[in-house]
């Protein structure tokens, strides 16, 4: 958790107005999440924080990539990771998250730390499917890739005929009916 007192803003000492904080995100970062789906990561975040007399409005934007595996060839490829992620601090008796776009802080807190908002950005902004593009333009050259090319279904074998036995057991139902 040391590593993460980095991303401490002590806002008490900011005059009103905007102020930028920048920082280099790689796998130490997610490490100290234990968080280890990325092979190798190098994002940057830019945190637009506007200080108000009553409030605070941050805007965080990420820009980077992810090494992740692909879902379908298991190959490691570059996720390009572009976010934003708006938030407005507010005050309050207590402290309360419940609103992911709202964080009210105790009216005596001096600092608050922003690691699990940048976290739960890059994290969301992985797409659910990971599809390496190789894959997605066809030129993917993988021995994974290629035996799943030689098992995919090329043709759907439906049942055209039906047994006339059963065809015959129809036509007894229909026939009570009328």
């Amino acid at each position: 958790m040391k590593y993460l007192k980095k991303f401490n803003i002590q806002f008490v000492g900011l005059k009103e107005g905007t102020h930028l904080f920048e920082y280099e995100i790689d796998n130490k970062f997610f490490e100290a999440f234990n968080y280890d789906e990325f092979e190798n990561s190098s994002i940057k975040v830019s945190l637009n924080f506007i200080k108000k007399s009553t409030l605070f409005e941050l805007v965080f934007t990420t820009e980077g990539y992810v090494e992740i595996p692909c879902d379908l060839t298991n190959e490691l490829y570059n996720q390009d990771i572009q976010a934003v992620l708006p938030l407005v601090v507010n005050f309050g008796p207590e402290f309360n998250d419940d609103n992911e776009e709202i964080l009210i802080l105790p009216h005596e807190a001096y600092e608050f730390n922003v690691a699990q908002f940048i976290y739960e950005m890059i994290v969301l902004s992985v797409p659910n499917k990971r599809i390496h593009p190789q894959v997605i333009n066809g030129t993917m050259n993988s021995k994974a890739y290629d035996k799943l090319k030689e098992l995919e279904i090329k043709e759907v074998k439906t049942v055209e005929e039906t047994d006339p036995r059963w065809d015959k057991l129809k036509n007894l139902i229909t026939e009570k009916k009328t």
